[in-house]
């Protein structure tokens, strides 16, 4: 044990002396650090982490931090930017892959710091306890463009325990054709419950698809409806 002890206090040290330096070097040797610890969970490296994370985010090395959070709907992943949430995914979307999808087009910089996430996971929590009817919560949404920007912008007018069908969502976004470009849009929110795709029905009143499953779809739209 004093050998491992030794160890963890002369990382800790690495840690704090990377986040420090903010030359390239620094920010190299920082990159490193959370490319080894980003999905390590062993509660021997807890300390560790924590400070890392702490480190990061106060040097602004830290671009991406996540966690997961337990729902009714399932597990959560939940990932913020300095801007704001830029993904939440449930755990058949695989959180492993969206994590390094996010390390791909955005930064490689991802790192398990909940304290970012604090104010997500509150309100969602609220969400579920049936006490909370809209979030409140600054979005970064870079994930989306074009028209499936246009449409998930328009998927917060729909209210709570209200539905629309995706030919209504195309007709207010502007294309009332495009209905099967609204349904990619939702299938491919990156922002599911907050941005509230599973409010858009099929014509004959069916759930439809959602990246959920279609059970987490029924969910949602039963807790909201009985609420």
């Amino acid at each position: 044990m004093k050998d491992i002890a030794g160890s963890d206090a002369r990382d800790e040290h690495r840690v704090a002396e990377a986040a420090a330096d903010t030359s390239p070097a620094g920010r190299a040797e920082v990159d490193r650090l959370i490319a080894g610890l980003a999905t390590h969970e062993a509660p021997a490296l807890g300390r560790l982490h924590a400070r890392l994370a702490e480190r990061a985010e106060e040097a602004g090395l830290l671009d991406i931090a996540y966690r997961t959070l337990d729902t009714p709907a399932g597990s959560l992943l939940l990932a913020a930017t300095g801007e704001g949430l830029i993904r939440v995914a449930f755990a058949v979307q695989d959180h492993a892959a969206v994590l390094q999808d996010l390390a791909d087009t955005v930064s490689p910089r991802v790192l398990r710091a909940p304290a970012r996430l604090d104010a997500t996971a509150r309100q969602l929590d609220e969400y579920f306890a049936g006490t909370r009817r809209r979030f409140e919560l600054p979005l970064d949404r870079r994930l989306s463009k074009g028209f499936r920007r246009t449409v998930l912008d328009r998927l917060g007018d729909i209210g709570y325990g209200r539905t629309e069908s995706y030919a209504q969502v195309a007709a207010a976004a502007g294309s009332p054709r495009a209905v099967r470009a609204v349904g990619t849009a939702c299938a491919t929110n990156p922002l599911p419950l907050v941005v509230p795709c599973h409010r858009v029905v099929r014509s004959d009143g069916t759930s439809g698809g959602y990246a959920g499953g279609p059970e987490a779809k029924r969910l949602l739209l039963t807790m909201e409806r009985a609420a």
